[in-house]
């Protein structure tokens, strides 16, 4: 298994000799106006280039998943580049046919079932916040995958800790879990992804996993920086399991 970061939540993940893309935001830096009544309201979207040329990150890729469809994690730009017949998973019927409306022709919703040649794919429930903030963000999903070969892989998705990621853990066991962790923000409502407490509490829950952060320094309501959570997880003692990696670094689980 290869987990390569890519930008913001932006990842490709080979495992059992398959490749995906997962949530693809692929504008050019400065794309997109900034995400409104947050910090950095002078910066626009991305705030950072991609550290790979489009057609490395594209080509050879075998499937997509889309866990939701803010614009962070499917932008025009993935619309536009994306090859019209790639399989693409999505978390539902609805963001199934708002993908198709793009002119994609292979497009499934994600179960808990799932098959994808020999690989095993679970969708998993997330929670984009907590409290009201919540009926604003809709509903958000990951996905565990599964094969006899690989070790198992997590990928949270846009989610704070709650009992649900917990669950996950319970229920599949992973080995590697991939965390969407810049604790972004509006002024109002709170975190919306994962912040150092909460990476620290999927460690708690899974105490041998590896755990990569992602979603950091690439939107403008960031809050929590590389820097701060590496310096955190070293004062936790567990720098050993929790991994930040800078855009288009990869790491190699066997």
């Amino acid at each position: 298994m290869n987990i390569q970061h890519i930008r913001n939540a932006t990842i490709i993940v080979e495992y059992a000799r398959k490749r995906f893309l997962i949530d693809p935001m692929l504008a050019d830096k400065g794309a997109y106006p900034p995400f409104p009544n947050s910090l950095r309201q002078d910066q626009n979207n991305p705030l950072v280039s991609l550290p790979l040329p489009l057609d490395q990150i594209i080509h050879p890729i075998d499937a997509v998943i889309v866990t939701h469809l803010h614009l962070d994690h499917w932008d025009e730009a993935a619309k536009e580049v994306l090859p019209k017949d790639i399989p693409i998973f999505a978390q539902s019927e609805a963001d199934a046919a708002d993908i198709r409306s793009a002119g994609f022709v292979q497009v499934e919703v994600l179960y808990e079932d799932t098959v994808f040649g020999d690989i095993h794919l679970a969708i998993t429930k997330g929670e984009h916040g907590r409290g009201e903030i919540l009926k604003l963000a809709g509903p958000v999903s990951g996905v565990v995958f599964k094969h006899q070969a690989e070790k198992t892989l997590y990928v949270a998705g846009d989610t704070v800790w709650y009992e649900g990621v917990r669950d996950v853990i319970d229920t599949h066991r992973p080995e590697i879990i991939v965390v969407n962790a810049g604790d972004n923000q509006f002024f109002e409502g709170g975190s919306l992804v994962m912040g150092k407490e909460d990476v620290y509490e999927v460690h708690k829950a899974a105490p041998d996993a590896a755990i990569v952060a992602v979603h950091m320094e690439a939107v403008n309501h960031w809050t929590l920086s590389r820097e701060e959570l590496k310096h955190f997880v070293a004062e936790k003692g567990i720098s050993r399991n929790v991994f930040v990696p800078d855009d288009g670094e990869s790491y190699t689980f066997e």
